[in-house]
């Protein structure tokens, strides 16, 4: 819309149009045309007011008036929205108001409420399919618009519409003109114009610079023009203008022109050859312009290619060579003459179809560079990192020789890929502490970083080989090792690599046609015909040594493809087998060492004993970590006066020394309790005396719990309950009808050790016949992550659940379910049930079992 202000049509800026307030009044000029139509439709219709204007991003702008209120200026509005010509450019339509102040759409708008605006009629201009503006005619009145009117108006809206468009039309012109002028300046374009028929040739004065003449100076021929020429350039120039003239069709050369001072400059001339009426060749016109940068820059291009230490070449659209510097002949192989003008996929015919050529119609195709590492064969036998740009008459290409690079970029990841398998290896190994199960990882674990299949064995106590673990890179050959690992070792010949291996300490390599040097040694046939069907082409048996003992042995096999391993590999193989066998002796000793703890801690828990109708069950079992058994203890005994007590308990500390504690206090709590006969809450305090009596230098927690069976309980088929604790968690309850309460005190008790003087608590509870009491130690209800409270209520509800089977049965259940296969933490249970004494003891209970001054 900005064309029109260019030509300084319209009113001035100052006034939004009808409808909107005024700020100043327009200074005299020369009618336009939009201002006669405007006056047109005016007299037309009867209004002292029309005017066309222009709606265009929420700005009211008026190009042309007939007429003007006083006080309402043609001007450019701020917002549209305050014109009544808004209303027909929303719309689409005509809009015709007979009383703009009694009319709800234009009552609010600024001129209509300033009283300046009583009546308005307003056409669309539709431009391009849009509303760009609006024909009005308006008066001070309200009045009524007839149909002839509002038909009249329409059709001079047509008219305006077309006078704005032919104004468009005409500034673009003009636009345009400048545009190509300023252009064809900038790019230093000069033109030319050989009349055939006359011999006249007419240059312009930018054409006569680039020659270094002027008017005065060129002679106007087309002799004139040749003798500007280089001579090496005269006929082929020449050629081009007869082939041109002869076909009427284009013109095109680049030459060289000698300066009257000697300068020789590089001209690019394009045109073409006018047919006259009868169609013969009457004119060559055209354009040329100075291309001697272009040129200059080229040559600077081409010193700095040939000096790069980058190879670089270029093709042309049909991958022909149409360039090569010093260092792609060199890399390439060929002379740069026999390179130029030939097919890359010719010459080199091992890129056709592989990378190079992927990523080279890649480029052309999308138009986008591409960088790549790729490998050529012999006779180059390197690797390359490449670089393509396109271009439109074909392909640039960069690239340099990068086989050291890559060869040692393999060594660094080799040796990364042999410490992240020694690393897994050490973690894998170490994380278990069954040796046999460690080392029947290390079979995956070589494979396929190391080996492309292995078996390892280990040597049984009495000196038997086992294999315990095998792997293949193939899946679906693992059960073909698996099948050769069970009868390998059947007739093996003292020959074998493998029984070297263990007999010698040194590992034994077999470097090619490892299944028959295998097969030789081999004693069952399952087994000869197995390992020509894995077929390995290399072996290496490594033996799992530690502190001078064999312990087995890791046998690694090749496949003839993959060839002999090399010497990193066969290090990397023995630092395997070297932390293997420490880890299998690291297991043997921890197995050990786990195995005397344990039973240091049994030897020190006694069976405990059955009375009539009371069936006793204790469970003991031992942390997964060696250093952890030793400070839980259970025990149960009769005291002289017939009733059963049950302890708990579980030493502060771990290891030995701990179980050597527990004994301790076990047999303290034992012989007090009995020699007393005294209550929970006595043996606890009399307990806490001896503690630091004794220099027994530890503390613990414990639960001691009496059965007592009177008079008054046999009468009412009950049991009492007597039971103190001294910081142990509380023992649970499970009542005939399935309900678990737990046996707590109000207030947490001191743990044993702690103070000697500490009067203890003591509960008694009624409960009957057909109850289960369970006694624990914390290593039941512990686990990372879980609460105290948790564990007690899981173990609550676990009871309730299991409540109905055997005693046996549900001690072994609860330790199937709430503890690990290697605890953190060792485990006691003592669990009593109270079977009705109105019957015979159950047989499931086992026979009684008292000591014989209670029989």
């Amino acid at each position: 819309m900005a064309a029109w202000l260019e030509r300084g049509g319209g009113a001035p800026a100052g006034g939004p149009g009808p409808g909107g307030a005024s700020a100043q009044e327009p200074s005299a000029q020369e009618p336009t045309g939009l201002d006669r139509l405007a006056d047109l439709a005016a007299r037309l219709v009867g209004a002292p007011w029309a005017q066309v204007s222009l709606v265009h991003d929420d700005v009211h702008e008026v190009v042309g008036s007939a007429g003007r209120p006083a006080g309402l200026a043609a001007r450019r509005a701020d917002r549209a929205e305050d014109t009544l010509c808004e209303l027909v450019v929303v719309d689409g339509r005509v809009v015709a108001v007979e009383d703009a102040a009694a009319d709800a759409r234009t009552a609010d708008r600024p001129g209509v409420a300033a009283g300046l605006v009583g009546s308005y009629l307003g056409v669309p201009l539709v431009h391009g399919g849009r509303t760009a503006g609006v024909l009005c005619a308006y008066g001070p009145e309200p009045r009524r618009w007839e149909e002839h009117e509002v038909e009249a108006l329409v059709h001079l809206a047509a008219s305006a519409a077309a006078e704005l468009e032919l104004d468009r039309i005409a500034a673009e012109m003009e636009r345009s003109r400048l545009r190509v002028q300023l252009a064809v300046d900038a790019a230093g374009v000069g033109s030319f114009d050989w009349d055939l028929l006359t011999g006249d040739l007419e240059w312009d004065d930018r054409l006569l610079e680039v020659f270094g003449l002027d008017r005065d100076s060129f002679g106007g021929t087309i002799e004139a023009f040749n003798s500007c020429l280089h001579p090496d350039d005269l006929d082929r120039v020449s050629a081009a203008l007869r082939h041109s003239i002869d076909t009427c069709g284009e013109y095109e050369a680049e030459y060289r022109v000698v300066r009257p001072g000697g300068e020789v400059r590089w001209v690019q001339a394009r045109g073409r050859t006018l047919r006259d009426q009868e169609g013969r060749a009457a004119r060559v016109v055209g354009a040329a312009f100075d291309t001697t940068d272009v040129h200059e820059g080229e040559a600077r291009v081409g010193r700095v290619l040939e000096s790069m230490s980058a190879a670089f070449y270029s093709l042309d659209a049909a991958f022909r060579f149409t360039y090569v510097n010093a260092e792609a002949e060199r890399l390439l192989g060929r002379p740069r003459g026999e390179l130029l003008g030939g097919s890359l996929w010719e010459l080199f015919p091992a890129a056709v179809g592989g990378d190079f050529e992927h990523h080279y119609r890649a480029a052309v195709s999308s138009g986008q560079p591409r960088t790549f590492e790729a490998h050529y064969p012999p006779p180059l036998d390197g690797w390359y990192e490449v670089r393509v740009w396109p271009a439109p008459d074909g392909l640039s290409v960069y690239f340099l020789e990068i086989t050291e690079r890559r060869r040692a970029q393999e060594r660094a990841d080799a040796a990364a890929a042999q410490l992240a398998l020694l690393a897994r290896t050490t973690e894998q190994l170490t994380e278990v502490l069954d040796g046999r199960t460690a080392v029947a990882r290390l079979a995956a674990l070589v494979v396929p970083a190391l080996a492309d299949w292995s078996v390892v064995s280990l040597v049984e106590d009495g000196g038997a080989l086992r294999d315990v673990g095998w792997a293949h890179r193939d899946p679906d050959l693992v059960p073909l090792v698996e099948r050769y690992a069970a009868c390998r070792s059947r007739g093996l010949r003292d020959t074998s690599p493998l029984l070297r291996a263990l007999a010698s300490g040194e590992p034994q390599l077999v470097e090619r046609d490892a299944a028959a040097a295998v097969r030789e040694a081999l004693g069952d046939e399952q087994a000869r015909r197995l390992v020509l069907e894995l077929a390995p082409g290399a072996l290496c048996v490594l033996p799992l040594t530690a502190h001078g003992r064999t312990l087995g042995a890791l046998s690694l096999f090749w496949d003839p493809q993959r060839g002999a391993p090399g010497a990193d590999d066969l290090a990397t193989a023995r630092e395997v087998a070297s932390r293997a066998g420490s880890a299998l002796e690291n297991a043997r000793l921890y197995e050990r060492q786990r195995e005397l703890a344990e039973e240091l801690q049994r030897s020190l828990l006694t069976a405990p004993p059955e009375p009539d109708h009371l069936e006793v069950v204790v469970r003991y079992l031992p942390a997964g970590v060696a250093a952890q058994v030793g400070g839980d203890w259970y025990d149960s005994f009769l005291q002289p006066d017939g009733a059963t007590v049950v302890v708990i308990g579980d030493v502060i500390g771990h290891d030995t020394a701990a179980a050597a504690a527990m004994g301790q206090l076990r047999g303290l709590l034992r012989g007090i309790a009995y020699t007393t006969g005294a209550g929970p809450a006595e043996v606890l305090e009399r307990l806490d005396a001896a503690i630091p009596g004794l220099m027994v230098s530890t503390t613990a927690t414990a639960a001691v719990l009496r059965l007592e069976q009177g008079e008054r309980e046999g009468a009412a088929a009950t049991t009492a309950l007597r039971w103190s604790s001294a910081g142990h968690p509380p023992p649970l309850v499970l009542h005939p009808d399935g309900s678990v309460t737990a046996l707590e005190a109000e207030e947490a008790d001191l743990l044993l050790g702690i103070d000697p003087g500490v009067v203890r608590q003591e509960r008694v509870e009624q409960v009957e016949r057909g109850c289960t009491v369970l006694l624990y130690t914390d290593g039941l209800v512990e686990r990372r992550g879980q609460s105290l409270d948790d564990g007690l209520d899981r173990l609550g509800r676990l009871l309730a659940e299991l409540g109905h089977l055997p005693l046996q049965e549900l001690c072994d259940q609860l330790l199937r379910v709430l503890v690990c296969d290697q605890p953190e933490d060792d485990v006691a249970v003592v669990a009593v049930r109270l079977h009705p004494e109105d019957r015979p003891r159950p047989a499931e209970a086992g026979p009684q079992r008292v000591p014989p001054a209670l029989a």
